[in-house]
């Protein structure tokens, strides 16, 4: 049986491979399975959404993108969805949603977590993905 792709629209996640915190999330990150399955891409392999982001203006060095269907959400708002669609069994989901199901706490919060991620990247020496060719 075919599934409507309507109901179940196409989820892909482009994050920093490279960053150990962003790693950590998407490894802990659960979506509802009702949701369909999030496809998680590294921003640093190349690929059709690193190059579609890229066309679109889109600075993977200043959040993650998440598509949901047809429509790529960026940073803060990318979270928030991802959040929405996450399910709140766990500490670690039931965390995030308390933290980011709201869209006005994500925003205020996203911007200390941009700065922790750079931080972290330099000091462990790794370079931001706008300054790396894509591997593949």
């Amino acid at each position: 049986m075919q599934e409507d792709a309507a109901a179940n629209p196409r989820l892909r996640l482009v994050y920093d491979g490279e960053c150990p915190m962003c790693r950590r999330y998407v490894r802990w990150q659960r979506i509802r399975k009702e949701v369909g399955e999030l496809e998680l891409i590294d921003a640093r392999q190349e690929s059709e959404a690193r190059r579609e982001l890229t066309a679109s203006g889109i600075d993977l060095d200043q959040g993650f993108a998440l598509q949901i269907g047809e429509r790529w959400y960026h940073g803060s708002e990318a979270l928030h969805r991802l959040t929405l669609l996450g399910t709140r069994s766990g500490v670690f989901n039931r965390t995030m949603y308390r933290l980011f199901a709201s869209q006005q706490r994500t925003e205020r919060l996203y911007p200390l977590l941009k700065a922790c991620r750079n931080g972290l990247l330099s000091l462990l020496g790794i370079d931001k993905i706008r300054n790396v060719k894509p591997r593949r």
